[in-house]
């Protein structure tokens, strides 16, 4: 009996220590001593910038239709601030959202085959286009000064706002709502979709082209065009929409390494066919956008209140922007979002048509309302 003991006793010491480790040939992390795989394998390797190529060296990074819509926002933005000095034509940031005969009717400095119309959440098509017919309709009373009741403008410091007769800034609105409506919907809910994400990752669309990158690997960098950061960010700074709201966010919330890896760790587990891995990148960057736009809001409702009864302009700056990241919650997808959809329109509303008569009361609830769900 002893002697069958102690025989049981060696042969399952000597199983246990037989060296444990990677044993795929084809793992980056083969090791050949290994006799018993530990499921450590690896596939790929993340690299610090947002730089991928193929095996021949080719970049295989293409997202010059998001850069596109991106600078066509920008230069929409320009055109609305200039409703603090004259009047604007709500025609011509029609013409712009369209992408009106490829450069905005004339109003853009460049041409370009993309628009943000076509990519816009189509249920909100209508109300973009109402706020642009609002901003125009503000920007006829610029020389006026803004009070209840009356649309103009007020100063604070160095920065001039345009509001309407009830304190709204539609350009906040337009603005924010399309990093909402087109860069937060188009990345999150169709390229991260199963529509973009179950499509072919064995073959370069068009290397004779240059199209050197898969469908897979291509929906995935259109995903972090939409995000508007460079290659090497935080590195170099963002200066506008959803990056520079990731920095404004990254005490609270470790935005920055945290949405830049995992974008980094979601492309090259495509090209590594890890996809595992790359459905869990795509659920973080889903859930850390989310919460910029959330915890964005709440900053400026801290701001607001900080400056009510002493500031109207930045008062109902400050509130404009809180309405409008609020509003971008609409966009988060069903499968990673805080709120649902009757949360959501429940918070939005908190905020009353006139905010000229909103107050500290009010901006609490709207904030407690976010701090139960984020």
């Amino acid at each position: 009996m002893k002697k069958a003991i102690y025989f049981l006793f060696c042969t399952l010491f000597l199983f246990a220590c037989k060296r444990e480790g990677c044993t795929d040939p084809n793992a980056l992390n083969f090791n050949e001593k290994a006799k018993r795989d530990n499921g450590s394998c690896y596939y790929y390797l993340v690299p610090d910038t947002y730089s991928f190529t193929d095996a021949n060296g080719n970049n295989t990074v293409n997202y010059s239709g998001q850069t596109d819509r991106l600078n066509q926002l920008r230069e929409m933005v320009v055109l609305m601030k200039s409703g603090t000095t004259q009047a604007i034509s709500s025609q011509a940031l029609k013409d712009m959202f369209a992408n009106t005969n490829g450069n905005g009717n004339g109003n853009f400095s460049f041409t370009s085959t993309k628009q943000l119309k076509d990519k816009c959440f189509s249920l909100d098509l209508s109300l973009f286009e109402s706020w642009m017919d609002s901003i125009a309709l503000a920007s006829a009373s610029f020389a006026s000064a803004a009070s209840n009741g009356q649309a103009g403008t007020l100063t604070t410091g160095t920065s001039t706002y345009l509001f309407n007769e009830n304190g709204r800034e539609y350009l906040q609105f337009i603005e924010k709502g399309l990093m909402g409506a087109v860069f937060m919907y188009q990345a999150l809910n169709v390229y991260f979709g199963s529509g973009k994400m179950d499509v072919d990752n064995s073959a370069a669309v068009d290397p004779t082209n240059g199209l050197h990158y898969t469908l897979m690997e291509h929906h995935f960098d259109e995903a972090f065009g939409y995000f508007g950061v460079s290659t090497d960010f935080p590195s170099t700074p963002a200066t506008d929409f959803w990056g520079k709201y990731c920095m404004a966010q990254n005490t609270a919330l470790n935005s920055n390494t945290d949405m830049v890896s995992n974008f980094r760790m979601g492309r090259a587990a495509i090209t590594g066919k890890k996809y595992d891995d790359r459905d869990i990148a795509i659920a973080a960057i889903r859930t850390e956008w989310e919460q910029i736009s959330a915890f964005q809001a709440m900053t400026y409702i801290d701001q607001a209140i900080a400056a009510f009864g002493s500031d109207n302009a930045k008062f109902l700056h400050t509130l404009n922007e809180a309405c409008a990241f609020c509003w971008n919650l609409r966009y988060a997808p069903i499968e990673t979002r805080k709120m649902s959809q009757t949360e959501h329109a429940q918070l939005m509303g908190l905020f009353k048509s006139n905010f000229w008569s909103m107050g500290v009361a009010d901006l609490n609830g709207i904030k407690q309302q976010l701090q139960t769900h984020f």
